[in-house]
């Protein structure tokens, strides 16, 4: 019976627009790192969301090849993501990045010796 009906949890936080900024700061310098971990043929991008749970903070990576990763960044309080939280995330990120092109790599095609 709860299909179309839109369940809100009444806790979310909303936030004001010098908390979205300083949430848009931080996941700008998660997207900087991670971009400095990584070679230039790595897409990175960030995004700051709302759903029914109330913002939601995303930093994806697109590989050259291999499947996009992305991690949702932890916001206690929903007003920042601290520094070490943010250095984590940019290393995580990116190792997982480079982990999907390795796997890429090594189940493609195998070269046939002559």
């Amino acid at each position: 019976m709860y299909g179309n009906s839109s369940i809100r949890d009444d806790s979310s936080v909303e936030l004001t627009a010098e908390q979205r900024s300083h949430l848009r700061r931080d996941l700008s310098s998660v997207a900087a790192r991670t971009r400095e971990l990584l070679p230039g043929e790595f897409v990175v991008g960030s995004e700051l969301s709302s759903d029914a749970n109330g913002p939601r903070a995303t930093v994806a990576v697109r590989p050259p090849v291999g499947a996009p990763v992305s991690a949702t960044c932890p916001l206690d309080g929903g007003v920042a993501i601290d520094e070490d939280e943010r250095e984590d995330i940019a290393v995580g990120l990116a190792a997982s990045a480079a982990l999907q092109v390795k796997e890429s790599i090594n189940s493609g095609p195998k070269p046939t010796a002559r």
